[in-house]
């Protein structure tokens, strides 16, 4: 089993950066990979951004990249979702997920098992 516990939203301007921590219980995370997803209200859940159990591969969704930016350290059983160049587009409530999957598959939700209770990022323009 494992418990997530998503930290770091907040209210930003536009343009600014945060930084969103995925903390997690359990001996067996460091073999998991871990996603993040977000939801604005009115929109269905989406994608954002994955990293694989090593830490050696991540895939991210196309409007992202070059902006954002996962990490994971497995010492600390926890994964970083680095935000710059937020846009008002990007406000959603995001939530981590952890599951075992192939790198081909770090995109889709259904791979996931365990998921954070999510924390609200607001980028004002």
């Amino acid at each position: 089993q494992v418990q997530l516990v998503e930290s770091g939203g907040g209210l930003v301007q536009a343009g600014g950066s945060l930084r969103l921590s995925c903390a997690a219980s359990g001996r067996t995370f460091s073999s998991y990979a871990v996603g993040w997803f977000r939801q604005a209200p009115g929109k269905e859940r989406e994608f954002v951004g994955a990293i694989n159990w090593r830490g050696g591969t991540t895939n991210y969704l196309d409007s992202v990249k070059g902006r954002f930016t996962i990490s994971r350290n497995n010492a600390k059983n926890t994964v970083y979702l680095q935000m710059n160049s937020l846009k008002p587009e990007d406000t959603a409530v995001y939530y981590c997920a952890a599951g075992s999957m192939g790198d081909s598959f770090l995109y889709s939700h259904r791979y996931y098992a365990y998921w954070g209770q999510g924390t609200q990022v607001t980028v004002s323009s």
